[in-house]
């Protein structure tokens, strides 16, 4: 539920009123009970799929420690640092980018209090990209539906991906369902989210984001559903993408030769 990162320029994919509408509860991002409370809610489920994809696309043991040592991860529009820091923790020199000053203080802050190394900047995914950065594994979670052009923001994460490398988002799809549940319901109903956090005409199926990322040259591997679990006041992974989705999609290594034919 982040925004794009931005530079000073206002250009390309960063949405300004994205920018400044999370700023404004910048300070609540490490509250579980406060306007983040969703993203607290969702962060086990996504962890878990960013580690268990990521370990066995890299063969590592998610068993381990600090399995991903040796590996870099770019989170882009990181926020408070909710993925950044247990991602870090996990072995990866992490670097987390994202739109407002506000956000990115807040995340310095929360690291240094934790001891966590991540390297955060205020930079756009384009300018990244331009300057040839390249990462082992790139996310963009709750991104891309608050970004002002989802295919050059898709085709700049594309680009920062290294070849072998690996990205994974997550979304909001466009459907009637997920007005109900993501704006009516949380944003009106339940007020798990300040009202105008979401434009339901910003979300995108699933071919859709398939579409962008297949562009940008990378090859997708899963599409997941989450779901949500009143009872037990959790979500997990689900067949039904409704609402909300994770994607994992590769980047293939060129220069390693093609298997032999039997």
């Amino acid at each position: 539920m982040s925004s794009e990162p931005t530079g000073d320029t206002g250009t390309g994919t960063v949405d300004r009123e994205e920018v400044e509408r999370f700023a404004r509860i910048a300070r609540a991002w490490w509250e579980p009970e406060g306007e983040f409370r969703p993203l607290h809610k969702l962060n086990p489920v996504r962890l878990g799929f960013i580690r268990d994809r990521l370990a066995a696309h890299f063969q590592r043991d998610p068993r381990a420690s600090r399995p991903f040592a040796g590996l870099r991860l770019l989170d882009i529009g990181c926020g408070g640092g909710l993925v950044s820091e247990p991602l870090a923790r996990l072995g990866f020199a992490v670097t987390g980018i994202d739109a407002g000053e506000a956000m990115l203080e807040v995340a310095r802050g929360h690291a240094a209090e934790s001891g966590v190394a991540v390297d955060y900047r205020r930079t756009t995914a384009e300018d990244l990209a331009a300057g040839g950065e390249r990462f082992d594994a790139v996310l963009a979670l709750e991104v891309v539906e608050h970004v002002a052009a989802p295919e050059l923001f898709l085709a700049a994460a594309a680009r920062l991906v290294r070849p072998g490398g690996a990205f994974i988002a997550a979304t909001l799809n466009r459907t009637p369902k997920a007005f109900l549940f993501a704006i009516l319901g949380a944003e009106y109903l339940l007020r798990w989210l300040p009202r105008g956090t979401h434009h339901w005409d910003k979300f995108l199926r699933p071919s859709e984001l398939a579409a962008g990322v297949r562009a940008g040259g990378l090859e997708l591997r899963e599409v997941s559903g989450l779901a949500y679990n009143p009872l037990a006041d959790r979500w997990s992974l689900s067949r039904d993408v409704a609402v909300n989705y994770m994607l994992f999609a590769i980047k293939p290594d060129e220069s390693r030769p093609a298997p032999s034919q039997p």
